[in-house]
């Protein structure tokens, strides 16, 4: 994905949540209206629900322009300026659960006037469910972890509509439950405003990131060819953002290589992960027992063929002894896209990748596949250094 790309994407994101401030503004305004008009306690808290993701939508997307912002005292950015506003937000939300909740149990018993409050219920469910679930496939089309958790709420919201709608169908039956669903409501009101306490204290404590992510950033990292393995990996949340430290071990005794690679992994992790927004790597230089050669050649056993690297029938996998320079073990590989008649250098150089080599054998040229090895950290070998022992 590219830096234009992921712009694109992130700009989505945030017209998206605009969107959604405005919609949860609508259904608030509208269940609030219906619920005084009509008298329904269960309808009032739930419009009380609606309105406590206004504030907290409203207190991300502040925390998000705040974020953005630079300051010599603050090298990481103010990310947790976007926690602290979640945290207040999350205080607010836990009263209004107890106000909705005492309401119900000390309030006045009146019968709700279900010719104003079930239309406005129902409209209210119906939108609330539709929006949600479009919310969360463009969440998951964008990869975008704040939609996903917008349409949660959503749909825990139209859960929250339902009760009301449930105890309001069954009012002209004789029961009169609009008091004991306004207490359920309350507990949804709870539960929201306990989640986002909860990870606003985690994020203010340096709570490190999920475990699958961090795995995935590992396992992204250890696919490069130059790295061994990551050696430690520190991360922490910043705001619905987070932030990652490593220690990775590099076979290459080149500063110049070690420094190009780990700038390169932290400019792909920024773009692979979008909810990163500070990646550091420090390589550290680890003397591997054997060195991984790649040597392109026209068959088994045949002539080499350096001139066109990504047009060459096959490649020779040699596992070389870094000490003795004796060769341990030799292995002949087809190349899998020599015929292809597109994007072949771009192919062929993906591909060989993959194979991890510490070293190509090529003539020198600007071809596409040596110009992503070299700028991997693999080092390119001139064919003219091999001798009838090295091969």
């Amino acid at each position: 994905m590219t830096n234009n790309q992921t712009k694109q994407r992130l700009g989505e994101a945030k017209k998206r949540a605009i969107v959604s401030i405005c919609l949860n503004l609508f259904l608030a305004i509208g269940k609030g209206i219906a619920g005084v008009m009509s008298g329904s306690a269960a309808l009032i808290g739930d419009a009380v629900n609606s309105a406590t993701d206004v504030f907290s939508s409203s207190a991300v997307f502040v925390g998000i322009l705040v974020a953005g912002k630079k300051h010599p005292s603050f090298p990481y950015g103010l990310y947790k300026a976007e926690t602290v506003a979640v945290l207040a937000t999350s205080v607010a939300v836990i009263l209004a659960g107890y106000e909705i909740g005492r309401q119900a149990l000390f309030g006045v018993i009146s019968y709700p006037d279900i010719k104003i409050a079930l239309p406005a219920a129902a409209i209210s469910f119906m939108i609330a469910l539709g929006f949600g679930l479009i919310q969360f496939r463009a969440g998951k089309r964008l990869n975008s972890p704040a939609l996903t958790a917008d349409a949660k709420d959503y749909l825990a919201d139209s859960l929250s509509t339902a009760v009301v709608l449930v105890s309001l169908i069954i009012v002209p039956f004789g029961f009169n439950v609009d008091r004991f669903a306004a207490g359920i409501v309350a507990l949804f009101v709870f539960y929201a405003g306990g989640q986002l306490f909860v990870g606003a204290l985690k994020d203010l404590l340096d709570a490190s990131i999920d475990r699958e992510t961090e795995r995935d950033i590992i396992r992204f990292v250890e696919k490069h060819p130059r790295i061994s393995k990551v050696k430690k990996c520190f991360s922490r949340n910043a705001g619905g953002r987070f932030l990652v430290d490593m220690d990775v071990e590099l076979r290459t005794p080149s500063h110049r290589i070690a420094d190009l690679v780990a700038d390169r992994l932290e400019e792909e992790l920024l773009v692979e992960f979008p909810g990163l927004v500070l990646a550091r790597i420090r390589p550290h230089f680890v003397s591997g027992d054997f060195t991984r050669r790649v040597i392109p050649v026209q068959s088994p056993e045949g002539e080499l063929s350096v001139k066109h690297l990504a047009s060459a029938p096959w490649f020779l996998i040699q596992t070389i002894n870094s000490e003795t320079k004796e060769i341990k073990k030799r292995q002949f590989v087809e190349n899998r896209y020599g015929s292809a008649k597109k994007k072949k250098g771009l192919l062929v150089g993906r591909w060989l990748l993959k194979l991890k080599p510490d070293e190509v054998v090529a003539e020198e040229n600007e071809s596409v596949a040596l110009v992503l090895l070299k700028e991997a950290g693999v080092e390119i070998v001139h064919p003219s250094s091999l001798t009838s022992t090295t091969m």
